[in-house]
């Protein structure tokens, strides 16, 4: 991937990692947590060798990109960045949305809101919220989510350091761990780990949604008329397959036309763990 570029969108500067001809329909691919564009170096080599004009930007609070001057981190104002992202990009309706983790979240409600957009999605690692209603309260998983309930108190800005960090990814992917330098710079001053943690609280305490993004943040609970590929590491540590309901229940929550696929011997980061399998998914897909 390219340098990085500095895209204006929904009032914020996005700092963006680019790649493939500036002809091609857009790619726009959205990390997660705690993750960089850095991670999606293999699927967007593959994108750009089929002629998409790929964009990788770091989501809102994760430097270079700035933070957001009213605090929002909800999924809805996540979702808004996506559609904003589109149109500053010059993307038309042969656009391609691809999220992992929080991107995931954001795609559901930008797809959702704005289907016009968009031709189909690709999301990994984070299945709508209604598929989880049931599996996510299970003693195991509830084990595996420590970490959004440590968020939700005055303890995370201290707690999240390099060595938790490091922690969660030698979790959530077994024998992957990455150089998390990318993060590390990412989330490099106190009020860049903030922004990481205000998506967290955002996700449980609705006093932290603004207004502005209502339509967004409904959206992002609906289920959209844009089909899309779900991808989920079988040995994922962070979200369990066996909570996802990729038996079948699944598909239920995702829009008609979708479909829904396990990767094997994968677990949270599969787009790096699995680079092979996830790009053959995807290409194919799309």
């Amino acid at each position: 991937m390219s340098e990085i570029t500095t895209i204006q969108a929904n009032g914020l500067e996005f700092g963006c990692l680019t790649a493939g001809p500036s002809s091609g329909p857009l790619a726009l691919l959205l990390h997660g947590f705690p993750d960089t564009p850095h991670s999606w170096r293999h699927l967007s080599a593959a994108l750009a060798g089929r002629g998409y004009r790929v964009a990788a930007p770091y989501m809102r609070g994760y430097a270079p990109t700035s933070l957001p001057a009213d605090g929002a981190y909800q999924t809805g104002a996540l979702a808004a960045d996506a559609n904003a992202l589109h149109e500053a990009l010059g993307g038309d309706g042969s656009a391609v949305l691809i999220g992992h983790d929080w991107g995931a979240a954001a795609a559901y409600g930008a797809l959702a809101a704005e289907p016009g957009r968009w031709r189909r999605a690709v999301t990994m690692a984070l299945p709508p919220i209604n598929a989880l209603l049931e599996g996510f309260f299970s003693y195991e998983q509830l084990k595996r989510s420590f970490y959004i309930f440590l968020f939700q108190t005055p303890l995370a800005e201290t707690a999240l350091d390099e060595g938790f960090l490091t922690g969660l990814w030698r979790d959530w992917s077994p024998g992957h761990e990455e150089d998390l330098s990318p993060v590390m710079a990412a989330l490099g001053t106190p009020e860049n780990r903030a922004a990481a943690i205000g998506y967290y609280r955002a996700m449980l305490d609705a006093t932290h949604h603004l207004p502005r993004y209502a339509a967004e943040q409904e959206a992002a609970g609906s289920v959209g008329t844009v089909p899309l590929l779900y991808l989920h590491g079988a040995d994922d540590g962070c979200l369990g397959a066996d909570v996802v309901g990729l038996d079948g229940g699944l598909l239920k929550h995702l829009p008609p036309g979708s479909k829904a696929q396990v990767i094997a011997d994968a677990g949270h980061f599969l787009q790096v763990e699995r680079p092979a399998e996830v790009n053959a998914a995807v290409l194919d897909w799309l």
